[in-house]
C-alpha cells in the first residue's frame, strides 16, 4: 500500500501542528507508523491523499452515524450557508434542533447548546457545583468526558491540586466502591458523572442494577447524576442508554451525533437546575459559536433520518450480524480476546479475561492489537489507532462492507 503522500505531509505537519494534530489518538502513538492524511469520504468509506480506499469503522470518532457526506446532511448545510454562517443571535434552528432533542430525551426539560462534548460535561459540572453549593465530584476510571481539568483527573499534568483533591476517581462497576465513597463523602459531593455505557475505554458495560444503585445513592445524598451521553445519544437508541436502563439523570451531555459532523455539544435536565444558569441564575456559561446555525441544520437533518420507521431496528441488525459473525471467528481461531457490542459501536479487546472497567481493560495487549490494526489497514479497512476505542457501525455499511471486513478478520486470525 503506497502511502507516500500522507508521510510527506505527516513530516510538514509536524513542523507547525503539536505532534502533527489536532487531537493526540490521530498521531498512531498507540500503534505505531504514519498517520493516513485522509481526502474525502463518501458513504461508508474514506479516501487518503494518495488515492487508497478505506472501509471506515472510526465514523469521525462517532458523528458520522448515517456514514460520510450524507446528501440530506450536505444539503442542509448548504442551504443554510446561503443565508449566513453565524449571527451571535437567536435562531429559529436552535429551538427547532433542542425541540427534537427534548422529545427523545424527555429528561432534559431545559437545554442549553454549546461546541463541543467537553463544554457540555464541563459546563454541567459548573452548573451541579452552583446548584448544590458543593465541591466534590465523583468520576470513574476509564470513562472519559472530555479535557476540561476537573475531568482529566488523574490522566493529565497541570491540574491543580485543589481540583484533584475534588475530584473522587472510583472503578466503574465497583459497587462496593461505590458505597464506601458516598459513606465517606456524601454530603459534599456535588455530582456523579458516568457513561452509562463506556465507550471511552473501548465499550464496557454497566452491571445489572448497577446504574440504578448510583441513581438511588445520587438521590439518598441530593447529588447531581450526570449521564454523559455524547457517545451513545441517538447512537444505541433514539433515548440513549438512559432509555435503555429505565433511568431518569438529573442532568445528560449529548454530542456527535446531534451536530452531524461539525462541532456541537448539549446539556440539559431538570427545570430547576437548568434555570441557575444565567441569564436566569448565577452559573455563568456563554459561547460565541453556540447554537451555530451550519451545526443546528446538520444535527436536524440527521436527527430526522434517524427517527425515520424502523432505522434503529435496521442499525441493530448490522451490528449483530457483524458482530455475531465476528465472535465465531474468535472462537474458532480459539483467540484469547473479548468481543464488546451494543447497537452501532463495538469493541476488540486483545484479552483473555471479560473486560468490565478501566483495569481490566488495561490487561489487554496493545501489541497485539497495534498489529491487528494494521493488518486491516493494509487490507483497506480502518479501525481506531488505539486498543481502548469504540469501532461504529454506520447505516452507510452494507453488507458487502461488512462480509469483506470479516474475511480480512478471519484471514488475520487464521494467520
Amino acid at each position: 500500500m503506497n502511502i507516500l503522500t500522507s508521510e510527506s505531509l505527516f513530516k510538514k505537519f509536524k513542523k507547525i501542528l503539536v505532534g502533527g494534530v489536532n487531537s493526540p489518538v490521530r498521531a498512531f502513538g498507540a500503534v505505531g507508523g504514519t498517520p493516513l492524511v485522509i481526502k474525502r469520504g463518501e458513504g461508508s468509506k474514506i479516501y487518503d491523499e494518495d488515492g487508497n480506499v478505506y472501509i471506515d469503522f472510526v465514523n469521525s470518532w462517532g458523528p458520522l452515524i448515517l456514514g460520510h457526506a450524507h446528501p440530506s446532511i450536505i444539503s442542509a448545510i448548504q442551504k443554510t450557508a446561503q443565508n449566513g454562517t453565524s449571527f451571535g443571535a437567536p435562531t429559529a434552528l436552535e429551538y427547532f434542533l433542542s425541540q427534537i432533542i427534548q422529545k427523545a430525551f424527555p429528561s432534559m426539560q431545559k437545554i442549553r447548546l454549546v461546541n463541543s462534548g467537553t463544554e457540555a460535561t464541563q459546563s454541567a459540572i459548573r452548573l451541579a457545583r452552583g446548584f448544590t453549593g458543593r465541591d466534590k465530584i465523583i468520576k470513574f476510571k476509564g470513562c472519559y468526558h472530555g479535557h476540561s481539568d476537573s475531568l482529566l483527573v488523574p490522566s493529565s499534568q497541570g491540574i491543580p491540586e485543589s481540583l484533584i483533591q475534588d475530584t473522587l476517581v472510583i472503578s466503574y462497576n465497583d459497587e462496593e466502591e461505590l458505597d464506601e465513597t458516598f459513606k465517606i463523602y456524601g454530603t459534599d459531593i456535588a455530582a456523579v458523572i458516568v457513561e452509562p455505557i463506556a465507550a471511552n475505554m473501548g465499550v464496557v458495560f454497566p452491571k445489572k442494577n448497577y446504574l440504578k444503585k448510583l441513581e438511588a445513592l445520587s438521590r439518598k445524598f441530593k447529588s447531581i447524576l450526570i449521564f454523559d451521553e455524547v457517545i451513545t445519544g441517538f447512537r444505541v437508541g433514539p433515548g440513549g442508554a438512559q432509555k435503555i436502563f429505565n433511568i431518569k439523570p438529573d442532568l445528560t451531555c449529548l454530542g456527535k451525533i446531534i451536530g452531524g459532523g461539525l462541532p456541537v455539544g448539549a446539556y440539559g435536565g431538570r427545570e430547576e437546575i437548568m434555570n441557575c444558569l444565567s441569564p436566569l441564575g448565577k452559573v455563568y456559561q456563554a459561547g460565541t459559536l453556540s447554537g451555530n446555525p451550519l451545526a443546528m441544520a446538520a444535527g436536524l437533518a440527521t436527527i430526522k433520518e434517524l427517527l425515520k420507521p424502523g432505522i434503529y431496528r435496521k442499525l441493530h441488525q448490522k451490528t449483530a450480524y457483524f458482530c455475531q459473525k465476528f465472535a465465531r471467528i474468535l472462537k474458532k481461531a480459539e483467540s484469547p480476546c473479548q468481543l464488546n457490542w451494543t447497537t452501532g459501536l463495538f469493541t476488540l479487546f486483545f484479552n483473555s479475561s471479560p473486560v468490565y472497567n478501566f483495569d481490566t481493560a488495561s490487561a489487554s495487549d496493545t501489541k497485539a492489537y497495534a498489529r491487528f490494526f494494521h493488518f486491516l489497514l493494509k487490507e483497506g479497512i480502518y479501525f481506531p489507532p488505539s486498543q481502548f476505542e469504540a469501532s461504529f457501525i454506520s447505516m452507510a455499511h452494507t453488507k458487502k462492507d461488512l462480509d469483506a471486513t470479516l474475511g480480512s478478520i478471519e484471514k488475520y486470525f487464521k494467520n
